[in-house]
């Protein structure tokens, strides 16, 4: 038992955290009904907290030279892990609370109960400053509750306090069904705040030695999906994008941004890192247009790490199809056409450029024993091995088919055989990645000087597994020509994948162009909606 947070008990408190929202991540999921079913809180918080978990394995033994105290230092390198890795509304709403309390706790020397209570408090207000427009019976609420009850515990016992905030978070979501009529007309608790609880009831198990029992909320049962549905955590159906991003700026431009996105969308939330003068800040805010909340972005500071995401093309991966002997795919996929492809095939999708903890994830809520990732991206195989090694200490079977581009992953996906023994069906599929080859066509950002001979900017550039082979000036010129060139080594199959800015018809050329030069040669087109890349090719 301890009678102060040090910083040991802060790590062990963020592990512990983390740790219970991944055993209840489906069931936090499955609670997510406000304002629309879109079931992603819980996979948010864990991500959140993952990030914070990583940002805690600095050194704790080397503290900053502005005199901060061991507790304060690990607290807020929790708190900064949370918000440059939040996701969603919840998990930035968390980074907040996370903020408030390690700004709170870092000016005092020493944590007890008192301090708990006031560090909840100032964590309480963070949120709720945070938010455009706070609503109750959310994760808000819950904190509030923790923090109330905290306060009204009148106590130096840092046990005594833990546990008071504990339980006054859970009566507080006990109460959101009366708060918020969607969540009483499905039967369910306010999913964020479910992980909050489990997020103090952790706290409560570092400080005390002791895991409270309470009974976990009943989950609404999940509606069906089609394999393509919006997903919102929260906000109306009026805007289709989510916009969010990092910003380097200073407060007054941050307080004229929260204004310029506020007039732009809803479910905006932005929030810092407590640094004085410029620091960093997470921005989300769901809108109709994008280029405006970027460009009030740029006119505020230094927006990096944009992320928009186009409700109506989000994958659902929660829902994937799972093979009757316990297997399961998981690919990457970087568009909204191949998504849907790989979800056509029965497999679990995760956006382009993953983290080690969105891989894990994708991998743990198949629910399957033996899984096969396809990371699609050279650049990606790294993180698909990591996040192979943490599944094995989840009990779970992972191997890696290195596939360098959409087009293998389509290759393999269409040799499994449940039939065969696990291992021998991911040679099968390395085997059929192999031998698909595999060509993008983009164009030149700057001047440079390639295996093919100079280019500019501008030109169209064709790069045959990863290398450049053609260099030339018109696009769909250059797509055919590279794949005359492919098809001279051989192939009876070509696959099309056009891209998010192919120009109409670009796919239909080519397809028509194959037919007169290559008249027994098979050709499937289907539109990929891939960034950076008007057309990917693959040969069998």
């Amino acid at each position: 038992m301890l009678d102060t947070l040090d910083a040991a008990a802060v790590r062990r408190w963020c592990a512990g955290g983390l740790a219970a929202l991944k055993r209840h991540q489906g069931e936090i999921d499955d609670l997510n009904v406000y304002p629309v079913p879109d079931g992603d809180t819980g996979t948010n918080m864990v991500l959140t907290l993952t990030s914070a978990q990583q940002a805690l394995a600095m050194d704790l033994g080397t503290l900053p030279e502005d005199g901060a105290t061991a507790h304060g230092h690990a607290s807020r390198l929790m708190a900064r892990g949370a918000l440059l890795g939040a996701r969603g509304n919840s998990g930035v709403i968390l980074s907040q609370i996370l903020r408030g309390f390690a700004d709170a706790v870092a000016a005092v020397p020493v944590v007890r109960g008192r301090e708990l209570a006031a560090a909840l408090r100032d964590g309480t207000a963070a949120a709720y400053a945070a938010v455009a427009h706070p609503v109750e019976g959310t994760l808000l609420s819950v904190v509030a509750g923790a923090a109330h009850a905290a306060e009204r515990a009148d106590s130096d016992d840092l046990r005594a306090v833990a546990r008071a905030a504990a339980g006054g978070a859970a009566d507080a979501l006990a109460r959101t069904p009366e708060q918020l009529p969607a969540l009483a007309r499905a039967g369910v608790v306010d999913a964020g705040g479910r992980g909050l609880c489990l997020l103090l009831d952790a706290l409560v198990e570092v400080v005390t030695g002791e895991s409270p029992e309470r009974p976990a909320p009943a989950p609404a049962p999940r509606p069906a999906r089609p394999p393509v549905t919006a997903v919102r955590e929260t906000g109306s159906e009026e805007y289709a994008y989510e916009v969010q991003f990092l910003l380097d700026a200073g407060p007054e431009a941050v307080a004229r941004l929260r204004a310029e996105l506020d007039a732009l969308g809803d479910s905006l939330v932005v929030v810092g890192d407590g640094s004085a003068g410029e620091g960093t800040w997470n921005v989300h805010v769901h809108v109709n247009d994008v280029g405006a909340a970027i460009e009030a972005g740029v006119v505020a500071g230094r927006p990096h790490r944009i992320s928009v995401t186009r409700f109506a093309d989000q994958a659902a991966p929660a829902s994937p199809v799972v093979a009757a002997d316990g297997r399961a795919a998981v690919v990457v996929a970087a568009g909204a056409g191949i998504a849907e492809l790989f979800t056509g095939e029965g497999a679990t999708v995760v956006p382009g450029n993953p983290s080690t903890g969105e891989l894990v994830d994708a991998i743990r809520v198949t629910g399957a024993a033996r899984v096969v990732v396809l990371p699609n991206d050279p650049d990606t195989q790294a993180v698909a091995s990591a996040a192979a090694r943490e599944a094995h200490g989840l009990g779970i079977k992972v191997s890696v088919v290195p596939t360098r581009s959409p087009v293998q992953a389509l290759a393999a996906l269409a040799v499994r055989d449940p039939g065969r023994r696990f291992e021998d069906d991911v040679i099968a599929m390395a085997e059929a990645a192999g031998a698909c080859r595999y060509a993008e066509v983009c164009y030149a950002r700057r001047e440079a000087l390639t295996v093919a001979g100079p280019c500019r900017p501008g030109d169209v550039l064709a790069l045959v597994e990863g290398e450049v082979h053609l260099i030339g000036s018109d696009l769909t010129d250059t797509c055919a020509a590279v794949v005359d060139r492919m098809l001279g080594g051989g192939g009876e199959l070509v696959t099309l994948l056009s891209g998010a800015d192919a120009p109409d018809g670009l796919a239909d050329a080519v397809r028509e162009h194959v037919g007169q030069r290559w008249p027994f040669v098979e050709v499937q087109s289907f539109p990929g909606g891939q960034p950076h890349y008007p057309l990917l090719v693959g040969v069998e």
